[in-house]
């Protein structure tokens, strides 16, 4: 059984940065879908490995990957994803330091206060190797969105000399 708290914290985690992405604009949202939407699947094997590793642990007595770990990936992973690349794109260094300040926050101030409030805390992972964990997956990101970008403007391209 979840506990309130727990439930409320699920709610909260997957309806808020959803809700953020009405900000985001509609022109942004069709331009990073693909970069975004490539990462929640390979964010989901990521949470079985470490759901498997017991690299964390949560508090509820039965222990449930959907309960426990897929609303992390459903609730701010793609609306996060989204606003990063928005902020960011263009700018590899802009977006390396906006990642490593949103990565760093999570895993060192984030995971704490998840702690206090007993729905998560780290198992088998230091608080840095969790950092490395959430921070390498922004190069992937970054790098599918430079691909996307490169076959649409190849597909933009190809269609001026065909219409030409």
């Amino acid at each position: 059984m979840i506990t309130k708290r727990h439930l409320v914290f699920n709610v909260a985690i997957i309806i808020i940065p959803w809700l953020s992405l009405l900000f985001v604009g509609k022109r942004n949202l069709k331009r990073y879908f693909i970069a975004s939407a490539f990462i929640v699947p390979f964010e989901i094997i990521n949470h079985i490995i470490g759901h498997k590793k017991k690299w964390w642990k949560f508090y509820e007595k039965r222990k449930s990957f959907l309960r426990d770990e897929l609303p992390f990936t459903l609730g701010p992973y793609f609306p996060i994803s989204m606003w990063m690349l928005k902020l960011s794109y263009g700018n590899f260094k802009k977006f390396v330091v906006l990642n490593a300040v949103g990565d760093g926050l999570f895993a060192f101030v984030f995971i704490s206060i998840l702690k206090r409030f007993k729905i998560i805390g780290l198992n088998r992972l230091s608080h840095f190797q969790f950092f490395i964990y959430l921070y390498y997956k922004a190069f992937i990101l970054y790098g599918v969105q430079y691909l996307t970008e490169k076959i649409f403007r190849q597909k933009v391209e190809q269609n001026k000399v065909a219409q030409s």
